[in-house]
Formats: structure tokens, C-alpha cells, sequence
């Protein structure tokens, strides 16, 4: 039987993940829009042995929402293979636009078995620890550039490495409004962000993940991460060396770029 473009075009994709390869550019039908970028998401996801551990909001900038005529962010998977503890080395390439700086919640696994709308008041008792988190983002593209949230989507969401700092006990803080920076000291950079440019703010981010699973009947038998979206927005990789993160109240995530 012929094999559809959508399934020649994911079991390309899929295969540039498991290898980190980069491939050539996505037939612009699976990018351009945000419906049809999520059937291709979807498609290469399920074609993926490796464990999923969580799921990251992307796009959850408002300003860049309104930019580029979306209304809401949208989420992808994060495979065990792409989540690091905080300091390991990451390798980049040219298709590598980014790092961001994140709060992450671990999700209790009877999330699930819940029937509940997940709302502002019930939200707190399937959370069990928070963290900050950087994420290296880019593309298995050889391409750069936002042109729409499809591109981010298509692509698994466009996530690298997740690389989790110290996870804490939840407890209800000023999530909304807290200082983040993420430096790299060697060459002098230095970006400064909050946490209340993240879809209002993280747990908002949160509630808009974790409805959308339910949504989409996903189910896990395990706690699992929800990653945010980023405090500072795409931060660029001016250099090679340590990338250190910080969230006040949270604390710090390290990545080392090479």
C-alpha cells in the first residue's frame, strides 16, 4: 500500500529525533497551520518507543500569541531520552535557536483516573513537586525561524534536551511574580525575565496542559512533568560553556552547551 506524504513525512521526522540528525525542511502543508502541524506531531510521537515522562506548553508567550493570530499554546511530548539532570552537557547545531528558563510541575499519576475539569481551585492536589528547568529548543530542520506555531508544533514541539534542577515539595507561592535570569558569566551574558510572561503565569500554563490531556484521553501509569514555558523567552546560545538558570524562590538548573 502507498504510504501518504503526512507518513513518509513523519517516519522522516521520527527517525532525524531517535539519530540527531537534521533533515531537509518540512513540506510547508504540515507547518502552516497549528491543526494540521499537531496531526504530524502526533503521528511521530506514536512511532517513538522511548518512555514519555511529560509534556511541554509551547508558545505561551501572549505578545507572540497575538503576533502570530493564535489564541491559546499547544503542548508536545518529552521522551525520556531528551530529560537530563541539571549540568549534563547538551550538543547544538545550526537548526538550535535557543535556551529557556522554566518552572516545572511533577504531576501525581491519579491525575488520570480523575473525571474532573482541572480549575484554578483543584488543581493544587495533583501536584506534587516543583522545579526550574532550562530547555535547550530547536529544530531536526535544517531551517530557522518562527513563521507560525506549526513550525514549533511539527517539529516535537521543537524541544531538545530538558535539563531539571532540584525538585521541591509543592506549597503555594507567588508563582505569578517571580525574578528569573538565565547568564552565561564566561562571555558576559545575561537576561533577565518573570515568571508572569508565561500564559499569566506558570499554573495557569498548567491547568491549560493538563485539560488538554484529558481532553486528548492521554494516560500514563506514573507521575509525570508538565514544563511550563520559558520566564525569559528564547534566549540565544551566543557561546559554548555553562548556561546557569534561576528562579527566585525555586532555585537553579545548569546546562553545559557544546
Amino acid at each position: 500500500m502507498k504510504k501518504t506524504l503526512l507518513e513518509i513525512t513523519a517516519n522522516k521526522l521520527t527517525k532525524a529525533f531517535l539519530n540527531n540528525k537534521l533533515i531537509a525542511p518540512l513540506p510547508l502543508r504540515f507547518t502552516k497551520k497549528l491543526s494540521e502541524a499537531q496531526k504530524l506531531r502526533k503521528l511521530c510521537e506514536s512511532k517513538v518507543s522511548d518512555p514519555i515522562i511529560g509534556f511541554k506548553a509551547a508558545g505561551t508567550g501572549i505578545p507572540v500569541m497575538k503576533k502570530l493570530n493564535e489564541k491559546e499554546p499547544f503542548y508536545a511530548s518529552i521522551f525520556k531520552k531528551n530529560f537530563l539532570k541539571s549540568g549534563k552537557k547538551v550538543k547544538i547545531n545550526k537548526s538550535t535557536f535557543g535556551i529557556e528558563l522554566e518552572v516545572c510541575y511533577l504531576i501525581k499519576k491519579i491525575f488520570f483516573s480523575s473525571k474532573e475539569l482541572i480549575t484554578k481551585k483543584n488543581i493544587f492536589k495533583y501536584i506534587s513537586h516543583m522545579a526550574p528547568c532550562i530547555e535547550v529548543v530547536g529544530y531536526r530542520q535544517r531551517k530557522k525561524g518562527i513563521t507560525s506555531f506549526g513550525d514549533l508544533c511539527s517539529d516535537f514541539g521543537a524541544n531538545v534536551k530538558f535539563l531539571i534542577g532540584q525538585k521541591k515539595k509543592f506549597k503555594r507561592i507567588n508563582i505569578g511574580n517571580l525574578k528569573t535570569n538565565i547568564t552565561n558569566k564566561k562571555i558576559k551574558q545575561s537576561v533577565n525575565g518573570n515568571t508572569n510572561t508565561v500564559y499569566i503565569n506558570p499554573l495557569n500554563s498548567l491547568r491549560f496542559v493538563l485539560n488538554k490531556l484529558k481532553k486528548d484521553k492521554i494516560n500514563l501509569s506514573k507521575d509525570f512533568y508538565v514544563f511550563t514555558g520559558s520566564t525569559v523567552g528564547v534566549v540565544p546560545i551566543l557561546s559554548k560553556g555553562l548556561y546557569t538558570g534561576k528562579i527566585d524562590s525555586l532555585g537553579s538548573a545548569k546546562a553545559i552547551i557544546h
